[in-house]
């Protein structure tokens, strides 16, 4: 007899994630109770539905507080956590919580969640199941010494990181000897603050490179499937500005390659649910890991377009026991999709974050299903001064990837929102550039933007 799933699910995050989850579990039959701090105990998302607040706005006495978060499911008779993206979602710490206290965690086991956190585990998990690496230090560094002579073996220049890092802290350049004391000892102090782990590697430098990743799927029984790659290399300070589908120049033979050693990975690592994993490529055009994402992804809307398969409701159902409900030969990549992150930012002004007050809202009509909106934000919406400030995601779809980046033009133009600027100039500057358009770009640049700059 087929498992069951859940009758009430916990989602303990906020703004377009939480609907998001809200969305799959309204299409499943489950009942949503939605964790909220006190800023967002009247969220739009939440209207008509049950919510439980956590604590105070600030996010590390509410959404960063695995204990209240697992008591507050538990509190409200929720079997299932949904952890969204951010906060908490690549805790271990949350889901061996959860497990600990009967409540199905959302992700991937806690043992698979800490073992790719640690970037060297995860790149020894990686290789032994064929997935290239960037060339560098075998394990941490034990001193400098040892960078030095890694250093010296893959060639100037080399990036060192954070074991323990993310969002590009706990990394420097050395571009040449002289360089690489000072490089580790920063990197080392600036790990030990934001993560509480000193230790760091060293990696060959890829200047130039295009940022690849592998949307991929898992139950617990062994199966697992990929979904196609995304490309996200406009991004800005590290942080994605704009993804799509297919990747466009890669190779044939690289993708596939890359595919079949990215799901052999997956299954050999006992992953479970939604999951991503990243690459860098190089000159050379090969593929090269650079962390797995153990959740579900900003972008994954990208691979629902052109496959059709929910993955939110798809990760529900494996959680609760399910096989996965396709095959590989199953998946049918249609078309080519492309998303663009929208935030109340100014980009005239350095990107400043905008909270306040959206007096008028109104988003761009369906097109058959090519074009998409994700979003909890209605007019009177207040954006909040303490979280993220995205403030939807728009994604298209067309036959091609002109069709596809022409359609979102004319879908930014439809796009109304009074109140607050936003990033909307700057993404169509960007689709509309002859960088872009031409591929003439990598994560050194945004294509496009400035305004006036060579194109």
């Amino acid at each position: 007899m087929a498992p069951k799933c859940f009758h009430r699910l916990f989602i303990a995050n906020r703004g377009e994630v939480a609907a998001r989850v809200g969305r799959a579990c309204a299409s499943m039959g489950i009942t949503p109770v939605f964790g909220v701090s006190e800023a967002d105990r009247d969220g739009p998302w939440t209207s008509g539905h049950e919510t439980v607040v956590l604590g105070p706005a600030r996010s590390a006495q509410s959404y960063l507080d695995p204990v209240r978060v697992v008591q507050a499911a538990r509190q409200a008779g929720c079997t299932a956590l949904h952890p969204g993206w951010g906060f908490l979602a690549e805790n271990p710490l949350l889901a061996g919580l959860c497990e600990s206290h009967g409540v199905t965690f959302i992700g991937p086991p806690a043992h698979v969640m800490r073992l790719m956190g640690k970037k060297i585990p995860a790149k020894h998990a990686m290789a032994a199941a064929g997935v290239r690496l960037i060339p560098g230090s075998p394990g941490v560094l034990a001193d400098v010494d040892e960078a030095r002579g890694v250093a010296d073996e893959v060639g100037y220049p080399v990036l060192i990181k954070a074991e323990s890092g993310g969002g590009g802290r706990g990394m420097r350049i050395a571009r040449g000897p002289e360089e690489l004391a000072t490089a580790v000892s920063e990197a080392e102090r600036e790990a030990q603050a934001a993560f509480g782990d000193p230790r760091v590697y060293l990696e060959k430098l890829i200047e130039g490179g295009r940022h690849v990743e592998i949307q991929l799927m898992a139950d617990r029984y062994g199966n697992a499937v990929h979904l196609g790659e995304r490309d996200c290399t406009v991004q800005r300070n590290h942080q994605k500005l704009i993804e799509e589908s297919p990747a466009p120049g890669l190779d044939p033979e690289e993708r596939d390659r890359t595919f079949a050693a990215a799901v052999r990975a997956t299954q050999q690592i006992g992953y479970v649910g939604a999951g991503t994993m990243e690459f860098l490529l190089d000159e050379d055009g090969n593929l090269r890991f650079m962390e797995m994402n153990t959740r579900l992804q900003v972008e994954h809307c990208v691979s629902e377009m052109r496959s059709g398969i929910d993955l939110v409701a798809e990760q529900i159902r494996v959680a609760a026991g399910h096989r996965l409900s396709f095959t590989q030969d199953d998946v049918r990549l249609e078309g080519h999709a492309i998303e663009c992150r929208i935030n109340a930012e100014d980009p005239s002004d350095e990107f400043r974050p905008h909270p306040g007050v959206i007096s008028r809202w109104a988003v761009p009509a369906d097109e058959g299903g090519d074009v998409r909106v994700d979003t909890h934000v209605v007019s009177g919406y207040e954006v909040p001064p303490f979280y993220d400030s995205l403030l939807c995601k728009v994604i298209t779809r067309g036959p091609d990837r002109d069709a596809a980046c022409d359609r979102m033009i004319a879908a930014l133009g439809e796009l109304v929102c009074e109140g607050v600027p936003t990033t909307v100039p700057m993404h169509r500057a960007i689709l509309g550039s002859r960088a872009f358009r031409e591929n003439r770009y990598d994560t050194r640049v945004i294509p496009g933007w400035p305004p006036g700059e060579a194109d």
